[in-house]
């Protein structure tokens, strides 16, 4: 059973497609990652999960029931900017926030713990930066223990210490085995902490898979070795390569699927030791460039 499905989602505003035939699959344990740019649709994706709005055709379902309101309480999210009292704590906040949820008051404490913002608990919340009121509105999302995070560009506007508090933030969360799902055109964050992502433009699905695989195809090895020209000539022969190049008395070579030790093992048994040999990882970024470019 997967934990969200959806078939042929569709949104449209007169001739205006916000989504477009959306089928999308997301299973339990994934940090799933909603990108694409400004207006590709991945904000009213979520509203459309959350029945924040209406479908105009098309349907889905998470955990495999009807969507009863049993079903919602098992999803937290966050939409739109924090939207707290500004005069009141942030413990005060959550308590009106748990009253909303129907949960007793002894759930604000471990929220606050796990967002490390007990310590502020009960300061104002206009004192807090914006990484602060990023983070007091997940303590919020996180009140009933949902099984499901939905975060909509969790990161917009923080400063790089904010960015990294969130980052740190849904690995944790991520780590105790709760699915999260987030929207965001920040590339290098969707990369740092997503297992899954789903490229959208004009909203339509470009392409699903999982992060490490996206990337296989982009990483690099680096090698170095005394004879370079011996060495570069060993390397050729090997098994695997895709592309082979030189620079700056390095050698970088692309074999999806074998490893620095293989590497190693393979020159070695033909007398070269390296003195140089490093794994780089692929970027996303060059990737979702290409999967645009493709859909083009």
């Amino acid at each position: 059973m997967h934990l969200l499905e959806t078939n042929r989602l569709t949104k449209t505003y007169g001739k205006i497609q916000a989504v477009q035939d959306l089928d999308l699959t997301i299973e339990e344990g994934m940090v799933f990652g909603f990108l694409g740019p400004n207006g590709s649709g991945k904000t009213t994706t979520l509203a459309l999960l959350l029945q924040v709005l209406r479908p105009t055709s098309g349907s889905f379902s998470w955990f495999g029931a009807s969507q009863d309101q049993n079903v919602r309480k098992k999803i937290g999210a966050i939409l739109e900017s924090p939207c707290f009292y500004p005069y009141l704590s942030g413990y005060q906040n959550l308590a009106i926030a748990s009253r909303i949820k129907d949960m007793p008051l002894s759930v604000i404490e471990p929220a606050l713990r796990k967002v490390d913002l007990y310590e502020r608990r009960d300061d104002p919340f206009k004192t807090y930066s914006l990484g602060m009121k990023q983070r007091l509105a997940i303590a919020s999302a996180l009140l009933a223990d949902p099984r499901v995070l939905i975060l909509d560009e969790p990161t917009n506007g923080l400063d790089p210490q904010g960015i990294v508090e969130i980052r740190n933030l849904i690995r944790k969360i991520a780590s105790s085995g709760k699915t999260i799902i987030l929207a965001s055109h920040l590339l290098d964050e969707v990369q740092k902490v997503c297992s899954h992502f789903m490229v959208l433009r004009k909203g339509k699905k470009l392409y699903q898979g999982g992060v490490r695989e996206a990337l296989t195809d982009q990483v690099v090895i680096e090698i170095g070795a005394r004879n370079q020209d011996r060495l570069y000539e060993m390397v050729r022969e090997m098994p695997g390569v895709v592309s082979l190049s030189s620079s700056d008395n390095l050698i970088f070579l692309k074999a999806p699927g074998v490893s620095p030790e293989t590497v190693n093992a393979f020159l070695i048994e033909r007398g070269i030791v390296v003195n140089h040999l490093v794994e780089k990882g692929g970027n996303l970024e060059e990737q979702f460039l290409r999967i645009l470019a493709d859909h083009d």
